[in-house]
């Protein structure tokens, strides 16, 4: 970087801006502190100015010709990406050509428009050695190839960087080139197959077109051998898959939607290879190439839409960070985080993400949970005390010593439980899976019963009729009904921050039950709130200002209370444990804590508060404030009840369910939530200790669905002796092992949402039954009737098939959140 960028950095502070001056490179005003009233160009920040530099030296000044520029100014991270270059990043992320050069796929911050397409897609000029580089700027994938001979991945990463668009490994990078490999051999299979059907068919019409304007037998046997021939490598390669299918399916002694297709096909096959070699009789072998070529096309269509489906699944793996920052001999180096081991020293720095499991070794500060656990009050932590990745560091930096890391650690545990969600099976989904095995043995039946008696009765389409009967009545939609719509609504619930771990909770929670409540974290907010403020409003500014930079739980709900407010400068601060804080602010003497410690210096009580004192009862925490050694203010903190929880509660009840509050806070205060609530004297229950709460939930079992709503420690047993039990806020390990439903989002309202979408689930299921068998017995009556030919039938099955995949992914089941978006009919689907 140049010089005059340095000096630019180093004044890059906040001020006024120049007037009617704009950064050359990105367009933004220009602040006065960077305005240089001698040079040629101007630039709102350094990275701007290192951009628009590089631009130029390589003859790249067209990029300014866009009329759609930049929005933002272009910041450089200032990373070194050396993690790009560990053996680790290389056999996750990187793979060889056939021209030997490396390839990658990145994720690029701060994409944006068709500038930034194209000043990307020229970094093979902007740094030697990098071969090609694409951009998908819908999804921000760079694919970039390079001569890692020439220059290292972190140098380009680097190049990209100071460009302002930092590089991230695709983490979907595996999984993609594992999906685009089947996808490769799909299409392959179609071709071959649709190639096939094509020959075959030309070789058809000179038959057909013989038969009516007469042709010498030699040339009919010639083109029924040449259709046989054709015939053969469709079945042989393209064609497996079915009789594959249909293998594994007699080999465990399951009936599989495989099975009737491939018998289909092979009587078809051995048929018209029998009049080939006969010289009498019609020959298949027309309609069955374009059958293999119509159902491979299903099959395919099919496939992405479930692929579609389970992709809703993983949203949640964005939350462990891909690189971390390792200590070694004091020396800190990025290195790719599922190369870290246990031992290792991790360097973490507020702001940042714990990349794995350990213990603090060094240093104080909060750690905010909520994306882990959903405890959204960030929890103090010191040397000694465990660290979970995914979590993240609020304050102060932390030298941590890493215990778990990779697919051990405890977020590895919680995505490997919504990875396995979709393949619990519901009492729902196994009964159509046994409705679609007893359908097959009908249909095979139904099929060889149709073939013995027109075959018997002489009906020249018997063999015709009973292929097609085989095909239009593939149990495929009746086998996707089900565990599709399962699978759709568990990843969209995810989506929602409802981790649902089964469709057998969804099938219970579709009929209403019994409710059982944990107050604490579920129906009040589980943190520190601002409940009472007795005081002048110039305390305000004051109590604040000392409390900014504090950990302590109490000072984060006067944070919360005025997150606006403008805070005057702490002269100097003092923190006493046990106590409270004592600091000088504006010239005055502040101490905020508890009555006991403000009273030590309190040599005056304004009349207000003497008055007001009693306005702080006996649930809430007590905070006095005194200014110059006078209690000017008195505060009431507590937990507060969440504002949704009143309307949530009563949507609950409206739609029948008895809900239940069950608490081991003390009954004075599970008394006074009950009455704010509108629970009934008797369904507001204090004072339960784990074992009562466990009793309670068996005894209501007794009776019909039990849903046990809880934090997963205090209420573990609970959980688990509950027909559907959830885990809401804090203790995540014991809702990790008991809790059927894991809810990540903070009130009641995702209560509201699971239990009707859970309903809704189960209207699109029965929904998709219902076509499913309407559509088979229809096929089946008109294949019976002789009114289906074998290729209509094929056009026909995947349709069916295609239809019950659209209609459970776009049946209404838990809402489609637009990112962003607040719970309006329009961020619906």
């Amino acid at each position: 970087m140049s010089t005059e960028s340095l000096t630019l950095s180093g004044s890059a502070t906040a001020g006024t801006v120049a007037a009617d001056v704009a950064c050359a490179h990105c367009s933004l005003p220009v602040p006065s502190g960077l305005f240089d009233a001698q040079a040629s160009h101007q630039f709102c920040c350094a990275g701007c100015h290192t951009a628009f530099t590089i631009l130029h030296e390589h003859g790249l000044d067209s990029y300014y010709g866009f009329a759609d520029r930049r929005e933002t100014a272009v910041r450089a991270s200032g990373r070194s990406f050396d993690e790009f270059d560990h053996p680790a990043f290389a056999a996750l992320y990187v793979t060889r050509t056939h021209e030997g050069l490396s390839r990658t796929e990145l994720y690029l911050e701060g994409v944006h428009c068709a500038s930034c397409v194209w000043l990307v897609e020229r970094m093979p000029l902007l740094q030697s050695g990098v071969v090609r580089a694409e951009l998908d700027v819908r999804r921000s994938l760079a694919v970039v190839e390079w001569d890692d001979a020439v220059v290292p991945l972190s140098t380009v990463a680097r190049a990209l960087d100071l460009l302002g668009y930092v590089p991230h490994p695709f983490r979907g990078v595996a999984r993609d080139a594992m999906r685009r490999r089947e996808d490769r051999a799909m299409l392959v299979r179609i071709g071959i197959a649709g190639a096939i059907a094509i020959n075959v068919m030309l070789a058809a019409l000179a038959l057909y077109a013989g038969e009516v304007n007469g042709m010498e037998a030699n040339f009919t046997t010639f083109f029924r051998w040449v259709s046989f021939a054709i015939t053969i490598p469709a079945f042989v390669w393209p064609g497996r898959v079915f009789f594959a299918g249909a293998w594994a399916s007699l080999r465990t002694k399951a009936l599989h939607m495989d099975l009737p297709i491939a018998i289909a096909l092979a009587a078809g096959f051995v048929r018209g290879a029998m009049n080939t070699v006969t010289g009498v009789g019609p020959v298949y072998f027309d309609g069955l190439a374009i059958l293999i070529f119509a159902l491979l096309v299903g099959r395919f269509l099919q496939q992405r839409g479930q692929r579609m489906a389970a992709d809703a699944a993983e949203l949640l793996h964005a939350i462990a960070p891909s690189t971390a920052r390792i200590v070694e001999n004091e020396v800190v180096r990025d290195i790719p985080s599922q190369a870290l081991l246990p031992g290792m020293v991790l360097d973490i720095r507020a702001g940042d993400t714990f990349a794995a499991d350990g213990v603090v070794v060094r240093g104080m500060s909060s750690v905010n949970a909520a994306l882990l656990t959903g405890e959204s009050r960030p929890s103090s932590v010191s040397v000694g005390m465990p660290v979970f990745a995914g979590t993240l560091n609020v304050e102060a930096p932390l030298r941590v010593q890493v215990e778990q890391s990779g697919e051990s650690s405890r977020i590895a545990k919680l995505l490997r439980q919504v990875e396995e969600s979709a393949q619990r099976r519901a009492p729902i989904v196994q009964m159509a899976n046994r409705l679609a095995g007893g359908f097959t043995a009908i249909v095979l039946a139904v099929a060889a019963v149709t073939f013995i008696i027109k075959t018997q009765r002489h009906a020249p389409a018997a063999l015709d009729d009973a292929i097609a009967l085989l095909i239009v009545t593939c149990p495929c939609a009746l086998a996707l009904a089900t565990p599709l719509a399962i699978t759709v609504a568990v990843g969209r619930a995810a989506g929602n921050g409802m981790l649902i771990k089964g469709g057998d909770a969804l099938e219970l929670l579709a009929t209403p039950g019994t409710l059982v409540l944990d107050k604490t974290g579920t129906m009040t907010e589980g943190r520190t709130a601002l409940t009472t403020w007795l005081g002048p409003e110039w305390v305000k500014p004051l109590v604040l200002a000392l409390e900014q930079g504090s950990s302590h739980p109490l000072a984060d709900g006067f944070r919360r209370a005025w997150p606006d407010m403008a805070t005057p400068e702490v002269a100097q601060s003092q923190h006493v444990v046990g106590g409270g804080l004592e600091g000088t602010v504006s010239g005055h003497v502040v101490r905020i804590g508890s009555p006991r410690f403000v009273a030590q210096t309190t040599v005056h009580t304004a009349d207000h508060v003497r008055e007001g004192m009693h306005a702080v009862d006996a649930t809430q925490t007590p905070v006095h404030v005194s200014v110059d050694g006078v209690l000017v203010a008195v505060a009431g903190l507590g937990d507060r009840i969440r504002e949704d929880a009143l309307v949530s509660l009563r949507q609950l009840r409206a739609r029948g369910w008895r809900t239940v509050m069950l608490s081991g806070d003390v009954p004075e205060v599970v008394a006074s939530v009950g009455r704010a609530l509108q629970f009934d004297a008797q369904d507001a229950i204090g004072a339960a200790s784990p074992e009562d709460k466990l009793a309670f939930v068996e005894r209501c079992k007794q009776s019909g669905t039990v849903v046990m709503v809880g934090d997963g420690v205090n209420d573990a047993a609970a959980i688990a002796a509950a027909s559907v039990g959830i885990g809401v806020h804090g203790g995540a390990e014991a809702c990790l092992a008991t809790a059927d439903i894991y809810l990540t989002r903070p009130g009641l309202s995702a209560l509201v949402e699971l239990t009707e979408g859970a309903r809704r689930t189960m209207r699109v299921i029965r929904r998709n039954i219902a076509f499913s068998i309407g559509y088979n017995i229809i096929g089946a009556g008109l294949a019976v009737a002789g009114l289906l030919t074998p290729l209509i039938a094929a056009v026909l099955m995947p349709t069916s098939s295609i239809t019950v995949v659209l209609g459970s992914w776009y049946g209404y089941t838990f809402a489609r959140r637009v990112h962003g978006a607040a719970d309006t009919p329009d961020s619906l689907a």
